[in-house]
C-alpha cells in the first residue's frame, strides 16, 4: 500500500476547455492515465489537491469523475480555485453515491487515516494576499486547516497536510497559514496551483521545521508523486 499525491488535473471531458494551448499540456489526460496506471494499484490512495475539473456545474463534471473513478486506487479530492462545481460536502457525497463513484471521497474539514499516516488538508489562499477581503478568507482557511488537523489527531498516525495554494514561495510567506501549520505539528505539506514559470518560485524543502513540496500535475509530468510506502 502507498500514498500518492497530485494536484491540478484540470480535466474537461464534459466541457470545452482545452489545456493543450498551454506549453507542456499536450495529450495530458492520456499521459496522466498511462502514468497513473503504471504506479498506482487498487490498494493505494491518491490525494488530488484541487483544480480537478473545469466544469462549472457538478453535473458537467460527471465525465471527469468517471475518468478518475476508472483509475486504480482510492482518491481523496480537495477544492481548488477553479473547482466552480464544488458544493457542500453533503451534496458532493450524494452525487458520488448516486453515480457509483465509490473510489472517490471528499477531503473537506475532515481527515482520513491511510496506513500509519493521516491525510488532512484545505484549499488555502494566496500567500501574498493583502486586502481586507483576502485576510478574511485566510483566517477562514486557517480555521479549516485546524478542523482538518484536529480530525487527524483524533485518527492518529503522522498527519500529512495537503493544500491547493502554496502557503509560501522562495520569496514570500503567508504567515497566518504557516503558523497554523506549525501549531498543528505538521512536518510535511504538499501543495499545487503553480504552473510554468511560476514553479521556479516554488518552495521545496524545509522551512521552520516543515518540509514543503510542489505537486502540480504538469510539474510532476502528469505522474502521481509517491508520498509514502507502507
Amino acid at each position: 500500500m502507498s500514498l500518492f499525491a497530485i494536484a491540478d488535473t484540470h480535466l474537461s471531458f464534459g466541457t470545452d476547455k482545452p489545456m493543450d494551448i498551454f506549453g507542456g499540456w499536450s495529450d495530458y489526460t492520456e499521459r496522466l492515465e498511462k502514468n497513473w496506471r503504471a504506479v498506482v494499484s487498487d490498494d493505494d490512495t491518491v490525494v488530488i489537491a484541487g483544480d480537478i475539473s473545469w466544469a462549472m456545474k457538478l453535473e458537467e463534471a460527471k465525465a471527469d469523475f468517471a475518468f478518475l473513478h476508472s483509475l486504480p486506487g482510492k482518491k481523496l479530492i480537495m477544492k481548488g480555485n477553479h473547482d466552480y462545481w464544488w458544493q457542500t460536502k453533503k451534496k458532493l457525497d450524494l452525487f458520488l453515491s448516486e453515480n457509483g463513484f465509490d473510489t472517490i471521497e471528499i477531503l473537506f474539514n475532515n481527515a482520513f487515516r491511510v496506513g500509519d499516516f493521516t491525510v488532512c488538508g484545505s484549499r488555502g489562499w494566496f500567500y501574498d494576499a493583502q486586502t481586507e477581503a483576502d485576510q478574511k478568507v485566510i483566517l477562514r482557511e486557517a480555521g479549516r486547516i485546524r478542523l482538518s488537523t484536529d480530525c487527524a489527531k483524533e485518527l492518529g498516525g503522522e498527519p500529512i497536510l495537503f493544500l491547493h495554494y502554496p502557503p509560501l514561495t522562495s520569496e514570500q510567506c503567508c504567515r497566518e497559514i504557516v503558523d497554523t501549520i506549525k501549531e498543528a505539528g505538521i512536518k510535511r505539506c504538499y501543495y499545487g496551483h503553480l504552473h510554468g514559470a511560476s514553479t521556479l518560485f516554488a518552495y521545496r524543502g524545509e522551512f521552520e521545521g516543515i518540509n514543503y513540496d510542489l505537486i502540480s500535475a504538469d510539474f510532476l509530468k502528469f505522474c502521481p508523486k509517491l508520498v509514502e510506502k507502507f
